[in-house]
């Protein structure tokens, strides 16, 4: 959530900031704002869309070579312009911008206003302002030092004083910051998509730490003021991978991407000998051995990731698997020892309900494994080990390409347990091996032929609710389709088990309501193939518009079926690769046909960074 960049050097700090913000668009906001140091200090601040702030700072420029920039998210205080960032002090001569939740703010804004401070927003953000204004004796880092041992919460900050002329100060707590190290010139941001167009080398800044940004360098210390080491790390991908590329939005270049993400997440996994080599997991063999139990942690898309992953690893390892909403994870108090294995799943690896299912695990004692797509984030660092998904920069906001890694990961750690454990014989994981090392090319091949898909998606656009049923792995397809459709097209859609119809669900099926249906495949689960086909029959028994995804050659489905989506033949614990695509593409294709902008839906943020 939010966005915040920060710059000094020798450009025209404004033109990189508005650059900088525009690539985090996609984590979601609701205002914007940016300061910049010009002699003096100067803040324009608008609410609703960065163009609102682009046209005021086009019709009258600020000029500077340091400055930062703010796109918010409401929490605190309604999007209006006073409760956009930065926020200033009394004396305006401080600015700062934050990410997270200040949770002591209310204590902290009543003793400054008995101080005689005047606070002019709703913002937990505008104390910081006034606490810097108060502690600032001519050093800005100390200043935030002090401060920020004030401070309770998730925070990023970062702040500009009047007086301190090409300083740039940033600090973090539970709340992602990054360096970005130039040329003469530095840079602060939470995505490192705000500066790739200027440098690929970036420093990670770790729990509670203060950085000061100059023209000359840049100085982290923890908030003690001790000095700390930090890890520099190269980016390995370019601006143009967070371009459009020529499509119209990020969504529909992303599920275009999705053949060769699956194939880097698969890149170098496997041994000439065929065995895989999960370098990067960093867990010995003899811990993994000793397992008895498998927790998988996640929220929203990477939950849905985290079922079907459920289904893999306990066929493949015969370990017990719970999946469990990292929102709830900590609070219901779970088992766990140093026998339990946690797989936490995030894309940004900086969800915070999963970055504290992870403190969690370990105070416990629990191994944890992080599954995540971007090098250098805070779940990552925090875990024991790590698998990085390698999807590249995913900018809209509903998960497209990051969904399929996400499972792709879960299947080659799943594949890797069981031939630690033997629990597989070689030749069986050297099939599955070969069959995920096809996945790409028939993930291309389902793309090639969703045209019909999108038509059926324009002809549905004015229903009022979509149902999606599944069983077995269809079952956290079925959901993550139901998903999709709430995030960009805002309509009613659950995903149910199809064997829970006659419990319940059934009763809201109605003459024309359309029920997409993921049908597994008649091959080696014929069993649930063909409960399935009863369950299509009873829903269109009772009036339901059917929309069956099944896979080539399944003609079963026909009869029953007003239309069908043909997918290519994977076996079943490997379908979800081919299945969801269809999905995705039904779900961006309605909310276009409704008028939507699929790349940044209302209320969401790509990186959910508050509890």
């Amino acid at each position: 959530m939010c966005g915040i960049v920060g710059y000094v050097g020798d450009q025209e700090a404004l033109g990189v900031v508005m650059d900088g913000l525009r690539r985090l668009e996609y984590r979601g906001y609701d205002s914007a704002g940016v300061a910049i140091l010009d002699g003096g200090l100067t803040v324009e601040r608008r609410a609703g869309k960065l163009a609102n702030l682009d046209k005021e700072v086009t019709a009258h420029p600020l000029t500077g070579t340091t400055g930062m920039g703010h796109t918010r998210w409401a929490t605190h205080g309604a999007p209006t312009d006073r409760n956009a960032h930065p926020q200033t002090s009394c004396d305006g001569a401080v600015a700062v911008v934050h990410n997270g939740i200040i949770e002591n703010f209310a204590r902290l804004a009543a003793d400054l206003e008995d101080r005689g401070h005047e606070l002019a927003s709703d913002t937990d953000t505008e104390v910081v302002a006034h606490l810097l204004e108060e502690q600032f004796t001519g050093d800005l880092a100390e200043a935030m030092r002090t401060v920020c041992r004030q401070l309770d919460g998730a925070f990023t900050l970062v702040a500009l004083h009047r007086d301190a002329p090409g300083v740039v100060v940033g600090a973090r707590r539970n709340s992602p910051l990054v360096v970005g190290a130039g040329d003469g010139e530095y840079f602060l941001a939470s995505d490192v998509a705000a500066f790739i167009a200027h440098t690929r080398d970036a420093v990670e800044l770790g729990q509670d730490q203060v950085v000061e940004l100059r023209r000359d360098g840049y100085t982290v210390t923890d908030f003690a003021g001790g000095p700390v080491d930090v890890k520099a790390y190269h980016v390995d991908w370019d601006a143009s991978a967070a371009e459009k590329s020529g499509y119209p939005y990020f969504m529909l270049k992303e599920i275009a991407e999705q053949p060769v993400a699956v194939a880097s997440t698969l890149l170098g996994r496997f041994a000439d000998n065929g065995n895989l080599m999960l370098d990067e997991l960093r867990l010995d063999e003899d811990e993994l051995r000793a397992v008895d139990k498998v927790f998988i942690v996640a929220c929203g898309t990477a939950y849905h990731a985290g079922l079907i992953a459920k289904y893999a690893i306990e066929h493949w390892t015969r370990l017990p698997c719970e999946v469990e909403m990292a929102s709830e994870f900590r609070y219901r108090d779970p088992v766990l020892d140093r026998a339990t294995l946690v797989v936490v799943i995030s894309q940004s690896g900086e969800t915070m309900d999963t970055l504290m299912a992870v403190r969690h695990a370990r105070e416990q004692a629990a191994r944890v494994v992080a599954i995540c797509n971007t090098n250098g984030s805070t779940i990552p660092r925090e875990s024991d080990a790590v698998l990085y998904t390698r999807a590249g920069p995913e900018v809209g906001v509903a998960a497209t390409k990051t969904f399929l890694t996400q499972i792709t990961a879960t299947y080659l750690l799943a594949l890797y347990l069981a031939q630690v454990r033997g629990t597989m014989y070689g030749d069986e994981i050297t099939d599955i091996v070969e069959q995920l090392q096809g996945a790409p090319a028939l993930i291309q091949a389902t793309l090639a032929t969703v045209e019909p898909v999108r038509a059926l998606a324009r002809e549905l656009a004015g229903a009022p609710a979509v149902l999606f049923l599944g069983r077995h792995v269809g079952y956290p397809v079925a959901l993550e389709g139901a998903l999709k459709l709430k995030e960009l097209a805002y309509m009613h859609a659950e995903g149910f088990p199809a064997g829970e119809l006659k419990h319940g669900p059934i009763a809201l099926v109605e003459d024309g309501l359309p029920v997409v249906v993921v049908v597994p495949s008649p091959r080696g689960r014929n069993v649930l193939h063909g409960k399935m086909v009863s369950n299509i029959q009873e829903i269109r028994a009772r009036g339901a518009r059917t929309i069956v995804i099944a896979e080539d050659g399944d003609n079963d489905v026909t009869p029953y079926a007003d239309s069908v989506i043909r997918v290519p033949q994977l076996p079943t614990l490997l379908a979800p690769l081919v299945t969801t695509v269809p999905l995705q593409v039904f779900a961006c294709e309605l909310a276009l046909a409704k008028g939507h902008d699929v790349d940044q839906p209302r209320n969401l943020a790509k990186s959910v960074t508050v509890e």
